[in-house]
């Protein structure tokens, strides 16, 4: 038998990974250390995922890896031994703590100190993202558990030292810290420098946000876990996922009731007639691009500088969204949060209202039109991963009949622009990924269209790279060795998780005759990571003020496009 490529074995275990999870989903439970848990650990561990590093070498326990879960999953996440995964906003009239990961805009609710339950509105990239990052877990965990003991099964001095630790960091000395860090660096198989590092990252969003345990407790609860599992049954790990849950999956109630809430207010404004120019993107970029400038003069923000450069005044401003938010609301901006459970706020911005707003000297607006001409621009906050079809679908479905209007209006929409952060192949972190095409991972759906953008509407010296985008099955789902195949094989130039989503949902649009052939389509994405590159993966943090650079180039470019009269 010929043996596959590492490629090919990739691809074998992202398969396996999503037909075991779509099997645990109907069937309706798993023990992440049952037979089941060690399938998905078994497709996870033969991927090896670039973002887990070390997740492989039993000797360590994988500390970027640990800190880019614990980000994404509800605070003590570490000490449950129940977690339910529902599709029901249930808790609206009940007691239970809501928590939000500091990562991931999901709703989690603290039911017992043992008990978490997570509300799923996204669909099944969301249970994918929460399996992967629970399997990584039970992973380390059990490394953790190899260190407890000796070989006589007696509990090592370093773990009695790091159980005597838990709950009293707060109140030791430098050096009693200092000691304790050392002890659980010989635990984790890291250094010293490591594991400080790690501690202190968790440690300030720990007292930053309160989103997380910190290290020590962490590890501490992790590894006995384990170890109560391996004396008796009824202490083991276990995942449920509701009927209610995988009744809804892909039936669009949540896109509907969002998609809904935004047509109610367009008309509500009397914008629904106006031509649309929707917006993926992050909430800061759009409104402080075009109000940022006005809101400094009137505000005072930048007292001074204000005629520095485009991306310098951008660093200035940028953390006054309040008062610009406050100065925008005056001329015609409108927030609109989200209450259907997407997760997806919106901002409605009318064109004709920021006529009198003076202008950066290097943007080159013109928001002269008035009346039915003038743009109306929704920006919609970043879907998560296949949410992204059921959000746009919904949205670009006609008006609802009405008393008044008894035949389906369709919408206006004059473009769709989708700007967004991806892992970059062809080049470096904070370029520009312009797509030509959408590749959906393990299926055989792919998407051309002809993109509104070109690289010469971008800065001179920012290396920009056209070409086919992966849209990939979740964040964790990949390694080296099946990027460079697609990078090879298909020339794509970045992947992303929402873009393919999105092709598919305006495809069907233009199809089924709810939006114009004519309509631009625009999709720009800047480099947040590059996943071949050690120490360069979504592990290795955010990017800071070097992403205000491509954010705001990228966001510049494309109202330029809308506000030019080139619509």
């Amino acid at each position: 038998m010929q043996d596959l490529t590492g490629s090919q074995k990739a691809r074998v275990a992202v398969r396996n990974f999503k037909t075991i999870a779509n099997a645990l989903a109907l069937r309706g439970f798993f023990r992440p250390s049952g037979k089941m848990g060690q399938a998905l650990a078994d497709c996870l561990t033969a991927l090896s995922p670039e973002i887990y590093g070390s997740m492989n070498d039993p000797r360590v326990v994988e500390l970027n890896g640990l800190e880019y879960v614990i980000d994404r999953l509800p605070r003590s996440i570490e000490k449950a031994t129940r977690l339910i995964l529902t599709e029901e906003e249930q808790f609206s009239d009940q007691s239970f703590e809501k928590i939000i990961a500091l990562r991931r805009r999901r709703s989690c609710y603290l039911i017992s100190e043992s008990e978490i339950c997570f509300v799923i509105t996204r669909g099944l990239s969301e249970i994918y993202d929460i399996l992967t990052h629970l399997t990584f877990l039970n992973i380390e965990a059990k490394k953790i558990r190899n260190r407890m003991t000796d070989e006589s099964g007696n509990f090592t001095i370093e773990w009695q030292a790091l159980e005597d630790a838990v709950g009293k960091i707060d109140s030791m000395s430098d050096r009693q810290l200092d000691k304790a860090i050392w002890n659980l660096s010989l635990i984790l198989g890291r250094t010293y420098q490591e594991t400080r590092k790690t501690y202190e990252y968790l440690e300030s969003n720990k007292k930053g946000s309160n989103s997380n345990s910190g290290l020590f407790e962490i590890v501490y609860h992790l590894g006995n876990r384990v170890f109560r599992e391996k004396l008796a049954k009824e202490n083991f790990l276990i995942v449920y996922m509701t009927p209610s849950l995988i009744n809804v999956i892909s039936h669009q109630r949540y896109g509907q009731r969002w998609s809904g809430d935004i047509k109610a207010k367009l008309k509500e404004l009397g914008l629904d007639r106006r031509p649309l120019h929707i917006i993926s993107a992050n909430l800061h970029s759009v409104v402080t691009l075009l109000y940022g400038y006005a809101a400094s003069l009137e505000c005072s923000l930048v007292p001074e500088n204000t005629d520095d450069p485009i991306y310098s005044f951008i660093q200035c401003v940028s953390a006054q969204g309040d008062k610009i938010v406050q100065y925008a609301r005056q001329h015609g901006f409108y927030q609109l949060p989200d209450q259907s459970g997407t997760h997806i706020d919106c901002q409605i911005i009318d064109t004709a209202g920021i006529e009198p707003v003076p202008m950066h000297a290097e943007l080159k607006f013109t928001t002269g039109a008035d009346g039915e001409d003038a743009p109306v621009i929704l920006v919609m906050d970043y879907a998560f991963g296949a949410q992204a079809f059921e959000g746009m679908d919904c949205l670009l479905n006609p008006y609802p009949e009405n008393s008044e209007t008894p035949v389906e209006t369709p919408i206006n929409v004059a473009s769709i622009s989708i700007m967004g952060k991806a892992g970059i192949l062809a080049g470096n972190k904070g370029e520009i990924m312009l797509a030509t095409a959408h590749v959906i991972e393990g299926t055989s759906d792919n998407y051309m269209f002809e993109n509104d953008l070109d690289a010469a509407d971008f800065d001179d010296d920012m290396p920009v790279h056209t070409g086919p985008m992966i849209t990939v099955l979740g964040t964790s789902l990949q390694n080296r060795d099946m990027l460079l195949r697609f990078q090879n094989s298909w020339k794509t130039v970045g992947l992303e998780m929402e873009g393919g989503h999105y092709q598919r949902a305006i495809g069907a649009a233009i199809i089924k005759g709810h939006i114009s052939r004519d309509v631009k389509i625009r999709y720009v994405y800047y480099a947040s990571d590059n996943p071949l590159e050690s120490g360069q993966t979504l592990a290795a943090g955010e990017m800071g003020p070097e992403g205000i650079r491509p954010t705001y180039m990228a966001t510049k470019v494309i109202l330029e496009r809308i506000l030019s009269g080139n619509k």
